[in-house]
């Protein structure tokens, strides 16, 4: 059952798949409806999931789910990862590599690999203050409050 991301409870388990472009208003054109189908047929064990997402940025893919209805299970969980890694296909786009790092540079986004922010810090081209994407939040709530931060807030904080 699709809802909108803000009637999503505090506690709501998501996931975030950060792209490493924008997706264009063409390529949103063709995502958006596939998001919806795909929220609206997500389901565990045959109940439907009451599920939300949003598109940060354009960049970021945001699936949510209200587990006080129904929680998500494994199966549920692969098949979410089958339709990013569908989207990955479609668009040419990275999405599942966590070895990657979404950060602020001024109003730009910038994606980097881990390797490549790690150097960065060391040669002070970031600092304790970069805007970083925290995208091991786990709920809504830390999504809204610990998702956007200084690197010094996050788990980034290990290589400045």
């Amino acid at each position: 059952m699709k809802i909108s991301f803000e009637e999503l409870p505090d506690q709501a388990r998501i996931w975030i798949y950060p792209s490493n472009r924008p997706f264009t208003e063409e390529e949103l054109e063709r995502l958006i409806p596939s998001l919806d189908h795909f929220v609206v047929n997500w389901a565990a064990h045959g109940t439907p999931l009451k599920a939300a997402y949003t598109l940060p940025y354009k960049r970021f893919i945001v699936l949510g789910v209200d587990q006080d209805i129904q929680k998500a299970s494994g199966c549920s969980i692969d098949s979410s990862v089958r339709f990013i890694q569908e989207i990955e296909k479609e668009f040419q786009v990275t999405l599942l590599d966590k070895m990657n790092v979404t950060f602020k540079q001024g109003e730009f986004l910038a994606y980097k690999s881990l390797s490549d922010f790690r150097k960065m810090a060391k040669d002070k081209a970031v600092s304790a203050n970069t805007i970083v994407f925290n995208n091991l939040v786990e709920n809504k709530e830390e999504f809204e409050t610990h998702w956007e931060v200084p690197a010094s807030d996050s788990w980034h904080s290990r290589f400045l």
